[in-house]
């Protein structure tokens, strides 16, 4: 007796589910001798696969369902949550819009494959029957691409609006300095006023200071620090546009990174002593690795020099390790942890980030019987006990480092609390595919 159409979708559901591995398997494979899919070399397969196999459990449910039916609903809202995730995932490890969109091609492409070979091996599915999927396969891609550059774009717009809160901030210390600027004026002007009794008085008085001492001198040291302040902004800011434009390039050599980072966290020993903090390193003593030593040194000292900066009690712990083609760099402060303020957005996008990489990479760990190698929350440096606040500049800071990992073509991890404080880790390429 001939299958109903129902049957026959359900059928073919059946079979792709089968087949479920030689698909993601082809995936990877096509993404990977695309020559512009350069980011996703580096990741693990778990990585690699994020949130697809979801997506995929949900276009065979919506095979096997009635149209219009609960389980239709059910796959459709699946479809559309395990996109978002993926959006996000995507976005923090560093991949850039193109890319995501194509590899949700090539995603296609191997279903499409998949699904032409079935109807050569099972005649009995009628032409109808493959129409169908297809139409359904095309609304699954369309959704997946819509859902994940969708997400992928608010995430650039929480970066935006990160520094604006930043150029905000600037310019309201800004106002502050003019106004204590005009404040002096006013009272020099005011000294002079009151004692204009004669050209001569007025001479005597231009001579001397207008000002107590110690009013002066604070007022003085208020310029020093706010010039200073904003001057680090205005450079900050320039990097940050030399990368976003696309002129700051990666020149690939092979160094030694744990060298490298020794290096620069004896030289921050004297920052850490002078704040009273303990600066702790942990890995191997030589790790070789092709990358741009300069590019990486930057990065490190980012996160380095601005987790002394921000901890005011117990310290910073720098590790480094490797993979199996990868290698990867982690920062441990027990400061106040993530803040609402200035970047408040771009940190909880890449800390949801972090927990989402962290669920898909589970579930793939779990069918091998492995371990997830995503970052876990921090736990066991000491507690922080001194007060909470916010600390203006680091919207831009995090985005340079984030910049930073999209050119070196890194995944950026986060995970932070008020009690343990926060730790970022950071996974590079061991090796990179061309030299570029």
């Amino acid at each position: 007796m001939p299958l109903t159409p129902s049957q026959q979708l359900a059928a073919l559901s059946d079979l792709l589910a089968t087949r479920r591995e030689a698909i993601l398997a082809a995936w990877r494979k096509v993404d990977r001798a695309d020559p512009e899919q350069k980011t996703g070399r580096a990741l693990t397969l778990g990585q690699f696969l994020d949130h697809v196999p979801p997506i995929l459990d949900a276009y065979e449910l919506r095979l096997r369902s009635r149209p219009g039916g609960a389980d239709a609903r059910a796959a459709e809202i699946e479809k559309k949550e395990e996109g978002v995730k993926h959006g996000l995932h995507r976005w923090q490890q560093g991949y850039r819009l193109k890319e995501l969109i194509t590899e949700c091609g090539h995603l296609h492409r191997c279903v499409f494959e998949e699904l032409g070979s079935m109807v050569a091996t099972h005649p009995e599915l009628e032409p109808a029957t493959l129409l169908e999927a297809h139409g359904q396969l095309l609304h699954l891609i369309n959704d997946t691409i819509s859902e994940s550059a969708a997400q992928y774009e608010r995430m650039q717009q929480a970066e935006a609006a990160s520094r604006v809160v930043d150029l905000m901030n600037a310019l309201a210390t800004m106002d502050e300095v003019e106004q204590r600027r005009a404040a002096l004026i006013h009272q020099a002007v005011h000294d002079l006023n009151s004692d204009v009794l004669g050209v001569s008085m007025a001479a005597t008085m231009v001579g001397q200071p207008h000002l107590a001492e110690a009013d002066r001198v604070e007022s003085v040291a208020f310029l020093q620090r706010a010039m200073q302040g904003l001057t680090t902004m205005l450079g900050e800011l320039m990097e940050l546009a030399r990368l976003e434009a696309g002129q700051d390039k990666r020149n690939l050599a092979d160094f030694d990174a744990a060298v490298l980072i020794s290096e620069l966290c004896e030289a921050n020993q004297p920052f850490a002593r002078e704040r009273n903090l303990c600066l702790r390193t942990e890995g191997p003593l030589r790790l070789a690795v092709e990358g741009d030593a300069k590019k990486v040194r930057r990065l490190a000292k980012n996160l380095l020099v601005n987790a002394l900066k921000y901890t005011e009690d117990g310290g910073v712990a720098v590790s480094w390790g490797e993979g199996r083609d990868n290698w990867w760099l982690m920062v441990k402060d027990t400061g106040p942890g993530m803040l609402p303020g200035s970047s408040q957005s771009l940190k909880a996008g890449l800390q949801e980030a972090t927990a989402s990489a962290k669920e898909s990479d589970e579930k793939s760990a779990a069918i091998k019987g492995e371990t997830s190698q995503v970052l876990a929350a921090p736990g066991d440096m000491a507690p922080r006990t001194s007060p909470t606040h916010d600390q203006p500049g680091e919207g831009i800071g995090l985005s340079i480092v984030k910049r930073l990992c999209e050119l070196l073509d890194a995944s950026l991890e986060i995970a932070s609390s008020a009690q343990t404080g926060t730790t970022f880790r950071v996974v590079f390429p061991r090796r990179y595919g061309g030299r570029a």
